[in-house]
């Protein structure tokens, strides 16, 4: 099978090009610098889609009764509901969460360091639906008559405003990576327009001698193509370095979600190769409108 022009060997074509320099230097550091943000954006996206349907599945089925916290009496008042949901059609189980359960169900937004005891936290019992759930008007109607102020919510109101902020954050993730590959595509094009025209007289006695515009043009593609290439996958590798390196578990936070898993791993091994295919569009087009010829 034929290789791609760019991969292909030429040194008296690469002699055109200069090794080192500014432009060297711009291509290579702007492709890892862009390629490492690529491995977060797509950490990102792939975090949003995870997050979406990790709040779907807990929230889908259950609900919970809040009961402000009392100084006396609460112990029956928490009696009083629980019977009340047992009678209940459409309830399926019940039971009130301990402070190690409320720890848990805040660790992620607080840590793990949070002083339960210093606060006054309202009372939460679980419920698990079944079939179509209970006729919420009429519990709350019930609660409120039998254990004033608990509250039945069955998390409805919480559900698509999470959906949607997942979605929202994987969207951002996928207009950040096309702003990242613009960004790469235009540092290139201007790295390659430089060298093209720092190089202009050099060019101008290659035509005249008979050196065709396609050899000139491969000879500068074959340089930046590469460069862009080195200097993705250096990025690349920098970003899941990072990503093993930061610190995972609750005690993290709201960013615990935030990482690869299993094959995910293996997305952030398409920028390179997509890096080294914009740097050779962006170059022959940068090349085209120098030499006068289509690319």
């Amino acid at each position: 099978m034929r290789r791609p022009s760019f991969l292909s060997t030429d040194p008296t074509a690469a002699r055109v090009v200069p090794a080192t320099g500014f432009t060297a230097a711009l291509t290579i550091v702007s492709s890892a610098a862009t390629a490492f943000l690529a491995v977060f954006a797509i950490a990102l996206s792939l975090a949003a889609g995870d997050l979406a349907t990790r709040w779907e599945t807990e929230l889908a089925g259950t609900a919970t009764v809040r009961l402000p916290a009392a100084d006396e009496g609460q112990d029956v008042q928490v009696a009083t509901i629980l019977e009340a949901l047992k009678q209940t059609p459409g309830i399926g189980t019940a039971h009130r969460l301990d402070d190690g359960e409320q720890a848990a169900l805040l660790a992620p937004w607080f840590g793990t360091d949070l002083p339960l005891d210093s606060l006054r936290l309202p009372i939460l019992i679980e419920v698990t639906e079944i079939g179509d759930g209970p006729d919420v008007e009429g519990l709350n109607l019930r609660l409120e008559a039998e254990a004033p102020g608990a509250v039945y919510d069955n998390h409805g109101r919480w559900r698509a405003p999470l959906a949607e902020a997942a979605g929202w954050l994987r969207k951002l993730g996928t207009v950040s990576l096309i702003l990242i590959a613009g960004v790469m595509a235009v540092t290139i094009a201007l790295a390659a327009s430089a060298a093209l025209a720092a190089n202009g007289q050099v060019i101008d006695v290659l035509r005249l001698v008979g050196a065709r515009d396609a050899w000139i043009t491969r000879a500068f593609v074959q340089r930046f193509t590469l460069r862009a290439a080195a200097g993705a996958g250096a990025g690349t590798l920098i970003g899941m370095i990072a990503l093993l390196l930061m610190p995972g578990g609750a005690e993290t936070g709201i960013l615990a979600g935030l990482g690869l898993s299993g094959v995910e791993w293996l997305w952030p091994l398409v920028i390179p190769p997509a890096a080294a295919l914009l740097a050779y569009a962006a170059t022959r087009a940068a090349a085209a409108r120098r030499l006068g010829s289509a690319p």
